[in-house]
């Protein structure tokens, strides 16, 4: 594990794909992804939208670089991420966005988070990720990383009526591009597990927009009134037949959800 975590952390300009016209909006991936998630998203998206997808340090073809803290993996992202936009983050890029929204609220004119949760991991009585899962899953990741993607993968699916193909799209999505690198996976495991903005969701000034799949396993549909409580001026809304990844399982719903807040 120690070969992992002193990993020389490098930068450079990360992998961006600009597609359409209009409105900035950029779309953020989760844990061990990448981009090409969201293709069919973009496809979509990008006939009423400028839309920006980024290949986070570590992932997809931005392979080569990496972080090892929440500032740096947000500083990255903001050097070439347009000035103003939109901020769509599903998952881990959900605490991306929603970091990028509390540091520096003038780039973000509306916050979207797509299963994801201010604090990923359970502390009773918040409900989330077990820490010995996310425990399993860093020691996997030093014996067998691409094993470790695959069962994530399998883990996000779980309880959706379409979970083979959902896992099939997920996984076609991340062969598509480079393969992650193990100090950029190692570091993504350890914001889900420590980071927590549940206090200061209160300061998030721009509207927000949280979606929710009812059977997610990993960021439990409860977090969705909790969240409630903690940000009452936000709006959620939870897709009944999606598991962790809405977007797939249903899309058609998902991109009308996206415009009908964004218009």
């Amino acid at each position: 594990m120690n070969k992992v975590v002193q990993s020389e952390i490098k930068t450079e300009p990360l992998h961006w794909q600009t597609t359409g016209s209009g409105q900035n909006i950029v779309l953020v991936h989760g844990w061990g992804m990448n981009g090409a998630v969201w293709q069919q998203t973009v496809d979509d998206l990008s006939q009423h939208y400028c839309v920006h997808v980024v290949d986070l340090p570590g992932f997809g073809h931005s392979h080569q670089t990496s972080f090892s803290n929440m500032s740096e993996l947000a500083n990255q992202v903001l050097q070439q991420a347009p000035k103003s936009a939109i901020w769509l983050g599903w998952s881990l890029g959900g605490l991306v966005a929603t970091h990028i929204a509390l540091n520096f609220p003038e780039r973000v004119t509306k916050l979207i988070t797509v299963a994801s949760s201010p604090k990923f991991s359970a502390d009773r009585p918040w409900r989330g990720i077990q820490p010995a899962v996310l425990s399993n899953f860093t020691e996997q990741l030093v014996e067998d990383f691409q094993l470790t993607i695959e069962r994530f993968m399998a883990l996000q699916a779980m309880g959706s009526p379409s979970a083979r193909q959902d896992v099939k799209q997920l996984k076609k999505a991340v062969l598509s591009r480079p393969t992650p690198n193990p100090t950029s996976l190692l570091a993504g495991l350890n914001l889900l597990a420590d980071i927590d903005y549940r206090a200061e969701l209160e300061q998030l000034t721009m509207p927000m927009l949280r979606l929710y799949g009812r059977l997610d396993g990993l960021v439990p549909v409860k977090v969705a009134s909790d969240v409630d409580k903690l940000h009452p001026d936000s709006e959620s809304f939870t897709f009944t037949a999606s598991s962790h990844a809405p977007f797939m399982t249903e899309f058609d719903g998902f991109c009308e959800k996206v415009r009908q807040f964004t218009s």
